[in-house]
């Protein structure tokens, strides 16, 4: 069994025919072809059922598969840390980021790390927050900026700095909602982020600890299209603050007094890619950039 047999079998389980693995592979589709079916038969078991529709993991290629990835991933650890061994850290790196660049100092981050590693390739990903946790877990990304609660055992994150909530309303709507109370409040349309995203749980547990539901919502994705829905007259939302504070001094919203939320934003990745060397050395830049302490989830629990 060789190395390269594996990468033939991810990549056609990944892209569910011959013809794009093959060219995701740089290899010709009847050489590919040859490499599943050497595999097959050396592993003495069908990987795929072979469709009309392309070719789709058996039950026992899909179980197979798993394993197969745990080597193969193994094998790029293994690369990796030969590079560091020589004082190289050269590589690819899926990292996720949200909200603004500038509030997650992304640009800082990617200078800082393409000047020290040159060698290092950093592919990035905008993501709902709680899309970026579960990439994160999954495997799918291999880092990712992220806020909220973080309650994942295999799942470690470097804190950043305390975010802050309130509540922003329309400029035009400042005298009834500034003397307005939660009943009031729930009168009013509000903007809210998708299930899966922090925003919509700590809306949820303002909703849930005052007893209201708001009577209309208007969905949205992303922080920068709340706050302009909120500017443009069509509801009450969660707003970052100091995003909130710059659009009262412009007139364009009003902050309601009375509600403020906290949070954390980190940098997540999963505990066991700790000590990959390219996954070391990003850590290294995010810390320097964030000047915060590079320590591991157990040394911030004995610090707690």
């Amino acid at each position: 069994m060789e190395l390269y047999q594996l990468r033939a079998f991810s990549a056609v389980a990944d892209a569910g025919q011959l013809t794009r693995a093959a060219e995701r592979l740089h290899v010709s589709q009847p050489a590919l072809s040859a490499q599943i079916k050497a595999l097959e038969d050396e592993l003495e078991v069908r990987l795929f059922e072979r469709t009309p529709s392309g070719m789709h993991p058996t039950r026992a290629g899909r179980e197979l598969l798993v394993h197969a990835e745990k080597i193969l991933a193994a094998a790029e650890t293994l690369r990796r840390t030969a590079r560091a061994v020589r004082g190289e850290v050269a590589g690819h790196l899926r990292i996720g980021t949200l909200s603004d660049p500038q509030f997650i100092r992304l640009g800082d981050v990617l200078g800082a790390a393409v000047e020290r590693y040159p060698l290092l390739e950093l592919e990035l990903h905008h993501e709902i927050t709680g899309a970026a946790l579960e990439a994160v877990q999954e495997g799918t990304l291999d880092a990712s900026f992220y806020y909220g609660d973080l309650h994942l055992p295999q799942v470690e994150g470097l804190p950043l700095r305390e975010v802050t909530y309130c509540v922003a309303a329309p400029a035009e709507w400042r005298s009834r909602v500034l003397r307005a109370g939660w009943n009031e409040l729930a009168a009013l349309p509000w903007i809210v982020t998708p299930p899966i995203s922090t925003h919509h749980r700590l809306l949820q547990k303002i909703f849930t600890e005052h007893d209201f539901a708001p009577a209309k919502f208007i969905e949205a994705d992303t922080e920068a299209v709340i706050s302009n829905l909120v500017a443009s007259g069509l509801g009450v939302s969660l707003m970052r603050e100091d995003l909130a504070l710059a659009r009262e001094r412009a007139g364009e919203v009003c902050v309601w007094p009375h509600a403020r939320l906290r949070t954390t934003l980190w940098f997540i990745y999963r505990a066991e890619r700790a000590a990959d060397p390219l996954l070391a050395a990003l850590l290294k830049v995010v810390a320097e950039i964030w000047q915060v302490p590079l320590a591991s989830a157990q040394d911030r629990a004995k610090a707690a």
